[in-house]
C-alpha cells in the first residue's frame, strides 16, 4: 500500500501515527516486550492521548528474530500461518541483554537484533555487517480513507461486487487502518521470491500484493503468493500473515521494502543465513519442508488437454503413439471433461465416453504401464448430481444469510466447499475415494484462487480475509492426505495451481496458464524460480504452452525445458502435446531428453531427499548456487538442476544466438563430454533445435541408470554409470544412492581422483551397489 505523495507528504485524507520511542520494555526468555508511543513522550499529560504499538521483539528459533506490532490487543484469529509443522523449533536461542535501560540487544545464533528507544529504530546484524534496519519512524499505524483504497484486492475483486454472487454487498467503513513496517534496502541489495511471480525476478522496484488470483502467467497476478522474500545481503524476510499482504518493494520510498496489512496485527521475521540455501533451511523449517514424492512421478505426464477429444480410441493412440516413439508416457491425465459439462465437479465418469470406467482405466494401466491423474477442483456446479447433498449437507460457503454462496462463472450457479468443515471434507474424500477405487491414482488440484471473502461466512468462523489464500492449502492438504491415506506415505502426489505458505508440503505445483510463445515460456521460468526461492522443492509446467498452438520450434525447446524442469507434463487447451503433431523430428528430440531424465533418477531423487529434509529445491536460481559471483544475481533465464547442472533453455528463433552464463570453473557439456568451457563468460553459440545446454560443475561426480531403462521408477543401485567431472588431484567425492522409496538410502559411491600421471579415478561401492562403467571427464 502506498501511504505517500512523493517522499515528503503524505496522500490526501491519510493520517499517520509513527512509533517514535519506547515507554516501556520488558525481558524474558525470548525476547522483549515492549510498548511504543506515536507522539513524543515530555511528560505525562502526553500520555494521554494517540495509539501505542505492543511490539514484541522475539526469537523463535536460532538465527530467526521477530517483531510482531500490536495496535489493538484482542482474541487472536483462528485462522493463521501453521509455524514449525514438522518437526517444531530447534530451542536456543535469544540471548537478551540492555544497556542502561536505554538500548536492548536480542542476540540469536549468528542474527542479533539492536534496538534503540528514542528515536525508536531496530537493527539486525550479521557477525559481518548490517543486514537492515527498522529505522525511525519506519512502523506506523496509518488511517486511509476507504474511497481510495478501492483498488486493494480486499475490497475490489469481482467477488466482493458481483451482484449474483454478492447480491447485498456491505458498504466499506469510512476509514481503513493499515499497520506498517518498513525495512532498509542497502545500495547493491536484491529481492527475490513472494511466491511464484511472472514479472521480473528481481523484484525491486514493483508492487506486490500477496493475494491469490487467477491472471495466467502474463499479469502482475499470482495463483501462490507467499509473504516470504530473500535477499543477496545474507537474509530473509517472512512475514507471520495469512491474508493480503502489500509490499512496496522500492516502489514507494525506493531505499525501503514497505510491508503493510489491513489489521490490527502485524508480524514479520527476519531469518540469517550464511548462504542462501542456509535461509531456506531456516524458513522451511518454519514453515514445513517439501514431501518425497514418489519416483514415478518424475516421469513424462501426458494430458487428454483440455478442449479436446478424450474418446478411448484418441487415448489408447497416443499412448501407443508414444510408447513406439520412446517417449514413454508414465502418468496419463484426464482433464476436465471425463465429466460432462456444466457438470464440474460431479466426480462421475461422462456416461457417454466412459461407459465402463474401471476397466477402461485398468485396460490403459495394464498395457501402457500408467498411472492416472484426474482433475478436480474444490466448485460444485448447481447442475452436478451432487450439489443438492451439498446444500443439504452445508457443505459450502455461505452468505450471511445462510444460503451457498454462488455465482456463474466458469459453471452455472457455482458454489465452493467450505474446507474448514470436517463433514465436508469427509464427504468431498468419499467422492475421491470412489474414483480411486475405479483404478486413480492422483489428482490435479486445480484452481482454489476465486475463494470469496466479502460477505460470506466459514463454517468455523473464520475470517473470510484471512481464509482466501489459506484455503488453497487446506484444500491441497486435504486431497494430499487422503492419498497419502490410501496409498502410503511416500506414494502421494498431487498436481496443483493454488498454493500459499506452507503449501509446499503437498506437491507438486505448476505454473497456471501460459500461452505458446518464447514470452510465455520465460514467464513460466520467472515463476518456477521465483517460486523455488520462497520456499517450494518443486516446479512444473505446461510443456508448449496452454493457450493456443505452439509452433514446432516453441514446441520442441520447451520440451527440452520440462523435462529439465522437476515434473514434466504435456497439456495444452485446444490442441494436442503429443511429438508427432510437430514432427517427426519432435519426437525424437523428446526421446532423447525422456531418456536422459530417467538416466538422471539417482541424482533427481537425492535433490527430492535434499528437499525434504534441508528444504533445498531441485530447481535453483543461479545465486542459491553462486551467491559470490555477483553476475549470478541477476540471471533468470537459465538455473541449477540441483548443484551440479547448468541448464540454459533457448527462448530465440533459429537463427539468432542464445545467451548464457557460466560461472568460474572449468565446466563439461552433460551431452558431449568432450566439450569444456572455461569460466566466468558469457557464451553466445547457435543451439541446434534438437540440444540443450547442460553443464556439470566441475568436481560433480553424477550417477546415471542404464540407458535405455524405459521409466523413471526403477532399481538405482543396479547397472550405474560413475562420471566424475573435473575432479582435482586427490579429492574424494561421496555420492549417496537413494532407494528410491522415502528418505532411505542404499548406500554411496566414493570416487577419488588418484595423484598417479594417468589422473585416473578410484570408485569405492557399498555393498550391493553395482557400477557397471566408470569415466572422468578431465
Amino acid at each position: 500500500m502506498k501511504f505517500n505523495d512523493g517522499f515528503w507528504l503524505l496522500k490526501s485524507g491519510v493520517k499517520p501515527f509513527y512509533g517514535l520511542q519506547i515507554v516501556q520494555a520488558k525481558s524474558n526468555a525470548t525476547g522483549y516486550d515492549l510498548q511504543v508511543a506515536t507522539r513524543p513522550i515530555r511528560h505525562r499529560g502526553d500520555t494521554l492521548g494517540g495509539p501505542v504499538l505492543s511490539v514484541r521483539v522475539h526469537s523463535p528459533t536460532a538465527g530467526v528474530i521477530g517483531v510482531k506490532i500490536q495496535h489493538v490487543l484482542g482474541e487472536e484469529p483462528t485462522t493463521n500461518i501453521q509455524l514449525f509443522p514438522d518437526d517444531g523449533p530447534i530451542p536456543d536461542v535469544a540471548f537478551p541483554t540492555s544497556d542502561a535501560g536505554k538500548n536492548y540487544v536480542l542476540k540469536s545464533g549468528d542474527l542479533t537484533a539492536e534496538i534503540a528507544e528514542n528515536p525508536y529504530t531496530i537493527t539486525f546484524k550479521s557477525p559481518t555487517r548490517t543486514l537492515t534496519e527498522s529505522g525511525y519512524r519506519h512502523q506506523a499505524v496509518y488511517n486511509v480513507p476507504s474511497e481510495w483504497t478501492t483498488q486493494s484486492a480486499s475490497h475490489s475483486s469481482c467477488t466482493a461486487q458481483d451482484p449474483v454472487s454478492n447480491p447485498n454487498p456491505e458498504s466499506l467503513p469510512p476509514i481503513i487502518r493499515y499497520l506498517n513496517a518498513e525495512l532498509n534496502i542497502s545500495p547493491g541489495e536484491l529481492i527475490y521470491g513472494l511466491g511464484e511471480q511472472f514479472g521480473a525476478f528481481v523484484k525491486n522496484g514493483q508492487s506486490v500484493k500477496v493475494w491469490n488470483q487467477d491472471g495466467g502467467t502474463s499479469s502482475d497476478q499470482a495463483y501462490k503468493c507467499v509473504p516470504f522474500y530473500i535477499t543477496n545481503r545474507n537474509y530473509g524476510v517472512f512475514i507471520n500473515h495469512p491474508g493480503e499482504v502489500e509490499l512496496e518493494v522500492g516502489s514507494e520510498k525506493v531505499s525501503r521494502v514497505g510491508i503493510s496489512v489491513a489489521d490490527t496485527t502485524l508480524e514479520y521475521f527476519i531469518i540469517y543465513g550464511a548462504t542462501p540455501l542456509e535461509i531456506l533451511e531456516r524458513y522451511t523449517r518454519m514453515t514445513g519442508r517439501p514431501a518425497i514424492l514418489p519416483s514415478w512421478s518424475y516421469g513424462l505426464w501426458l494430458s487428454t488437454s483440455f478442449l479436446t477429444s478424450y474418446s478411448s480410441e484418441t487415448v489408447s493412440t497416443f499412448l501407443q503413439g508414444m510408447k513406439q516413439r520412446d517417449c514413454p508416457v508414465r502418468v496419463f491425465h484426464l482433464d476436465c471433461f471425463w465429466m460432462k459439462q456444466y457438470e464440474w465437479c460431479s466426480f462421475t465418469f461422462d456416461p457417454d465416453n466412459f461407459p465402463d470406467p474401471k476397466t477402461y482405466l485398468a485396460e490403459i494401466k495394464e498395457k501402457y504401464g500408467v498411472k492416472i491423474c484426474l482433475w478436480i477442483n474444490p466448485y460444485i456446479s448447481q447442475l452436478s448430481p451432487i450439489f443438492k447433498e451439498g446444500v443439504k449437507g452445508g457443505y459450502f460457503i455461505k452468505r450471511k444469510d445462510g444460503t451457498p454462496w454462488q455465482w456463474d462463472l466458469w459453471q452455472p450457479g457455482l458454489a465452493i466447499i467450505d474446507v474448514t468443515n470436517p463433514a465436508t471434507r469427509k464427504w468431498y474424500c468419499d467422492k475421491l475415494n470412489a474414483l480411486i477405487d475405479l483404478g486413480v491414482d492422483a489428482f490435479k488440484t486445480d484452481f482454489g484462487e476465486r475463494i470469496p471473502h466479502a460477505s460470506v461466512v466459514f463454517h468455523d468462523g473464520s475470517d473470510p480475509m484471512r481464509m482466501h489464500n489459506t484455503y488453497s492449502v487446506v484444500y491441497n492438504e486435504m486431497v494430499f492426505n487422503l492419498l497419502k491415506e490410501r496409498f502410503g506415505k511416500d506414494e502421494a502426489v498431487v498436481f496443483a495451481r493454488s498454493a500459499a505458505t506452507g503449501g509446499q508440503r503437498f506437491p507438486v505445483h505448476w505454473g497456471g496458464d501460459c500461452e505458446s510463445t518464447f514470452e510465455a515460456m520465460a514467464e513460466a521460468m520467472r515463476g518456477a524460480l521465483s517460486l523455488t526461492v520462497s520456499g517450494f522443492g518443486y516446479a512444473s509446467h505446461d510443456i508448449g504452452g496452454f493457450e493456443g498452438h505452439p509452433p514446432p520450434e516453441i514446441y520442441q525447446r520447451w520440451v527440452a525445458f520440462g523435462l529439465f524442469s522437476s515434473h514434466s507434463r504435456l497439456h495444452g487447451s485446444s490442441s494436442y502435446r503429443v511429438p508427432w503433431i510437430y514432427g517427426e523430428d519432435a519426437a525424437k528430440t523428446m526421446a532423447k531428453f525422456v531418456n536422459a531424465k530417467h538416466r538422471l533418477m539417482p541424482y533427481l531423487y537425492n535433490l527430492s531427499i535434499q528437499a525434504n529434509t534441508n528444504g533445498h529445491p531441485l530447481m535453483r536460481a543461479m545465486f542459491l548456487e553462486f551467491p559470490e559471483d555477483r553476475t549470478t544475481h541477476y540471471l533468470d533465464r537459465q538455473y541449477m538442476l540441483g548443484p551440479s547442472l547448468l541448464v540454459a533453455p533457448v527462448f530465440v528463433p533459429q537463427g539468432e544466438e542464445a545467451e548464457y552464463y557460466i560461472p568460474a570453473g572449468k565446466w563439461t557439456s552433460f551431452f558431449h563430454s568432450e566439450r569444456t568451457i572455461e569460466g566466468p563468460r558469457w557464451v553466445r553459440e547457435h543451439v541446434p533445435i534438437e540440444e540443450l545446454p547442460v553443464w556439470v560443475r566441475p568436481g560433480s561426480v553424477l550417477l546415471l541408470g542404464p540407458d535405455g531403462i524405459g521409466r523413471p521408477d526403477y532399481d538405482y543401485t543396479q547397472g550405474l554409470e560413475v562420471r566424475a567431472y573435473a575432479l582435482e588431484m586427490g579429492t574424494t567425492v561421496k555420492v549417496d544412492v537413494p532407494l528410491g522409496r522415502g528418505v532411505a538410502l542404499a548406500g554411496s559411491v566414493a570416487v577419488r581422483r588418484l595423484e598417479a600421471d594417468d589422473g585416473g579415478i578410484d570408485v569405492n561401492v557399498t555393498s550391493g551397489i553395482q557400477v557397471m562403467s566408470k569415466f572422468l571427464v578431465q
